[in-house]
């Protein structure tokens, strides 16, 4: 009985990680809506792809190259306290930021849109219903670093 609650355990562990990858971070070619996932029902996820109100933000408004752009982003997530890029490929990027007192893990994806000049966003709990707000915050608080960082560059 303990070794099939153990195996049972290790199974569903694996596939927690499994299903908590960033679907920008995989091998499929397209455009932003097919590169990142859709939010779920609970509240605990913005993006900038949702029709919902709930769950919509803004994309990411960038005036510079794709790779001006995501160089630009990769120096305001590593600026940022308690995040992880985990992978960062062509116009994707998937980030884990780790909350300070709980641990908690939410993953946010960005996928780069040359043609439209926007970073599309989309912030979410792994685990939970509600963050509070959190994923909307952050993803705020990334937009008014990414425009700070655009006005210190044109501003002599």
């Amino acid at each position: 009985m303990i070794y099939m609650l153990s195996t049972w355990m290790i199974v569903m562990t694996g596939a927690a990680v499994l299903g908590s990858g960033a679907a920008c971070s995989g091998q499929r070619r397209g455009e932003a809506a097919d590169r990142l996932k859709p939010c779920p029902d609970s509240p605990n996820c913005v993006s900038s792809l949702s029709s919902d109100p709930r769950h919509r933000v803004a994309p990411i408004v960038h005036t510079n190259s794709s790779a001006g752009a995501r160089e630009r982003l990769l120096g305001v997530i590593r600026s940022m306290p308690r995040a992880r890029i985990r992978s960062h490929e062509g116009p994707c990027l998937h980030v884990e930021f780790t909350s300070a007192v709980f641990r908690f893990v939410d993953d946010v994806e960005f996928f780069i849109d040359e043609a439209e000049k926007v970073i599309h966003v989309r912030s979410a709990s792994r685990v939970g219903y509600w963050d509070l707000g959190a994923n909307r915050r952050r993803v705020e608080e990334i937009r008014r670093m990414m425009t700070r960082a655009l006005t210190e560059e044109t501003d002599p």
